[in-house]
């Protein structure tokens, strides 16, 4: 009866209007409400509605991909034949995994389409996850690792790979701060307001340039809104271990014709505390001294409606002050009544803003080239500087002008796909008694095609991109040597396949050259990074230290970083079990790498350049240099969920990752093996969780490195939602690193000084209406 039903309301729905028609169900033969269904390479898609029934009108005289996924269900391409316009009637397989559409590509498609490892983090998952930094909200994403600067400032690393290699970006553009320079910097984005987090690892330079051989990190938010539809937003929340206190509010309205979207945050917390410890003297007091923040923010936007597309713009700003933990200068004071000196760390202070500006548009086009036109362009001016005394001591700025245009092609012989083109200057410029780097620019442009093809049981994929990269210091003179403006050529290419073994499997490779031009950091630092504890040298200056007093000279002798990297990706991505395997392997030639040298800063005082006598005396530094070797990484990335009843879902994962030197030893701060494990319970308006983290000790370090013991992280929550016609409430309670458990980053350049927080337990509430 249900059947005969469905069948005569998509009779009708077929003779409303020449386009597609249908209607999308469960596997118990029940509708599925809010799916969304995309004619691949077009503007044009839908929702179904209570019924499951959904209606595009398009030209169905081509052949045509469509694109069917809904929350909780296994993402369905159906290739139509040219004119087909009989009503679809299509099931969608439950998944324990969830799919969810990427928008950090030219090609929208979801997590399971992408030959190259693609996770995204959104929903209610994102906001239980949602730390003070983006670093550590995905830290324990599988591949992933926080660079962690204490709780003030943390970045992703990827596979091993942080720094220039991996690029965060907000709404697909370079999120253009310092963090890509120094750890002590924080990523100027926000996650307390965003919507979903992609994560693509592995060389993702076809979309982003150079700038992303190692992965791409993009925050997607709602500045820019995709609708005029009336929502609101808002979180409350505090902590313990920092006595940490937040807040935020999100608002989108609007009509068919325009939307609005104004958003804003606001987050204060103190030194936190840390497991004491009777082995170390500096833990003795259980808070890591300097280390509170403040921080505040807001965007507005709006987008306007066309009948072929919609054209946004919108503004944010960004303030935060902060401690810099270990960041600090040693003045001695010497005592008439003793011969003894006493030590005493002046505090430095972090002071940040960021004006950012962007005007995104997507247009439809209907000519026999091109079926669209996405435009993305970005303004930001950043600023941060950091205090002593009340003084400033150095200043760091950023000023960075970006445009991106992609043209969506017209299908041809069953191919479609994009042509990138590309623009963006930076520059960068550091001033004050801790400018390791002189002022620079870097311009780059680039064009870039991909292509994509379904062929029965494949989907085949295919990209190139060629950029020009010049990258000029501005104090283009050291030690009577004028720096060279340097100009690279580097390119990409990439061929990946994506294979659907049977029903619910699928199996994923790629293959990808790229290269990558070195930044400005990397070739032109020359002096005291306190952040970091070092002395940094630039790739550009070579150490002599064949003499009895070793010394630095300029040569101009640098390459382009070079990528191989093969990927591998197994997924059971239907039923109530479901599974990921990816194995990796990248050789990397002319890897840029900071080698320690065994010298401290003392032993190159009369060769520094930019010695005063009024400058601080920051002590014997460890000089590290910007070397450039061979080198491999590989490893591999797991998880497995299975949903062992209705309300219970069990999740293990673990990834692993061996960074070394081709001519022998190990690439320093490789983050050590993981294993981690979850179950959840879920069931009418409660959910609860407890999760168990275990990292392994790190014995294969660089020279001069030291090893880092393994630690185990214990963690639990629980949430109920109040559920309305209007308004949606959740209180929740969490607990972190409940054992109290003393535990070392060691990919964190302050391992010994800041551990990770001690016990924490968090308070607070959402909701939406």
């Amino acid at each position: 009866m249900k059947l005969t039903a469905n069948l005569f309301a998509l009779m009708t729905l077929s003779n409303l209007a020449h386009g597609i028609s249908g209607q999308v169900l469960d596997t118990s033969g029940e509708p599925i409400y809010g799916a969304s269904i995309e004619v691949a390479g077009s503007r044009q898609q839908t929702q179904t509605d209570a019924q499951g029934r959904f209606l595009l009108e398009v030209n169905t005289s081509q052949l045509r991909e469509i694109h069917i996924n809904a929350p909780g269900h296994s993402h369905k391409t159906i290739i139509l034949k040219a004119g087909q316009d009989e009503p679809l009637m299509v099931t969608l397989q439950h998944t324990v995994i969830e799919q969810i559409d990427v928008t950090a590509t030219p090609l929208h498609a979801s997590t399971i389409e992408s030959a190259q490892p693609v996770t995204v983090v959104a929903g209610e998952e994102l906001r239980r996850k949602q730390a003070s930094t983006l670093g550590e909200t995905l830290k324990n994403e599988v591949g992933v690792h926080s660079s962690y600067f204490g709780p003030v400032a943390s970045s992703p690393i990827i596979r091993g790979l942080n720094g220039p290699r991996v690029l965060i970006t907000q709404n697909g553009l370079d999120s253009a701060d310092a963090s890509r320079v120094g750890p002590d910097h924080i990523v100027a984005t926000e996650t307390i307001t965003a919507e979903q987090i992609e994560i693509l690892r592995g060389p993702a330079t076809l979309f982003y340039g150079s700038g992303a051989i190692g992965g791409v990190v993009n925050v997607v938010d709602e500045r820019i809104p995709t609708s005029g539809e009336n929502r609101t937003a808002y979180s409350l929340g505090s902590n313990t271990v920092a006595n940490e206190r937040e807040a935020s509010l999100a608002h989108t309205g609007g009509n068919d014709q325009l939307a609005y979207h104004v958003d804003s945050f606001w987050r204060k917390g103190d030194d936190y505390e840390i497991p004491t410890s009777g082995d170390h003297d500096e833990h003795s007091r259980g808070v890591l001294e300097n280390s509170d923040s403040e921080s505040n923010g807001f965007n507005i936007g709006g987008n306007w409606f066309l009948d072929n597309g919609s054209i946004g713009l919108a503004y944010g700003r960004l303030e935060r002050v902060n401690g810099i933990p270990g960041h600090g200068h040693s003045d001695e004071h010497e005592d008439d009544e003793s011969e003894h000196h006493d030590e005493h760390e002046e505090e430095v202070v972090s002071d940040l803003k960021q004006d950012r500006w962007q005007l995104v548009s997507e247009l439809s086009l209907d000519n026999i080239w091109l079926s669209g036109l996405d435009t993305r362009i970005g303004y930001t001016d950043y600023e941060h500087s950091e205090i002593e005394n009340d003084a400033v001591g150095t200043t760091f700025s950023n000023q960075t002008l970006q445009a991106r245009v992609n043209l969506l092609l017209q299908e041809r012989a069953g191919w479609r796909g994009a042509i990138t083109l590309e623009s963006k200057t930076t520059d960068f410029e550091a001033i004050g008694e801790e400018a390791f780097t002189p002022p620079s620019t870097t311009g780059s442009s680039a064009i870039g095609l991909i292509q994509e093809k379904h062929t029965g049981e494949f989907l085949w994929q295919l990209g190139a991109r060629i950029e020009r990269v010049t990258v000029e210091a501005a104090d283009d003179e050291w030690e009577g040597e004028n720096l060279d403006k340097l100009a690279f050529t580097p390119y990409s290419v990439s061929a990946g396949l994506v294979w659907d073994i049977a029903a619910n499997y699928n199996a994923g490779i790629s293959f990808t050259h790229a290269q990558r031009a070195p930044s400005a950091a990397e070739l032109f630092s020359y002096g005291p990074h306190i952040g970091t504890s070092s002395f940094e040298v630039g790739a550009l200056f070579k150490l002599n230290d064949d003499t009895e007093e070793p010394y630095f000279y300029y040569e101009n002798n640098v390459d382009e970083e070079v990528s191989n990297n093969i990927d591998l990706s197994f997924r059971r991505h239907s039923g109530n079990i479901g599974w990921v395997l990816n194995l990796f392997y990248n050789q990397i030639d002319n890897f840029y790498y900071e080698r320690n040298t065994g010298y401290t800063s003392e032993d190159f005082e009369e060769h520094d350049h930019e010695e005063e006598e009024e400058s601080h005396d920051h002590g014997e530094l460890p000089v590290y240099v910007f070397d450039q070797a061979d080198s491999t990484l590989y490893g591999l990335e797991a998880e497995f969920a299975w949903q062992l009843s209705k309300p219970l879902t069990l999740t293990l994962w673990g990834d692993t990752v061996r960074g070394k030197l081709d001519n022998g030893g190990n690439l320093p701060r490789i983050p050590p093996m993981r294993l981690g494990g979850m179950l959840n319970y879920s069931s009418n308006g409660w959910d609860a969780g407890i999760e168990i983290t275990h990292a392994f000790k790190q014995t294969k370090v660089a020279e001069l490195e030291t090893t880092t013991a393994a630690y185990t992280l214990l963690s639990t929550e629980i949430a109920y939602t109040f559920l309305g016609n209007q308004h949606n409430l959740t209180v929740y309670l969490k607990g972190n690193n409940l054992t109290d458990e003393l535990a070392y980053v060691h990919s964190s350049f302050l391992k010994e000084l800041a551990p990770l927080p001690g016990r924490n337990f968090s308070l607070g509430l959402r909701g939406m209406f």
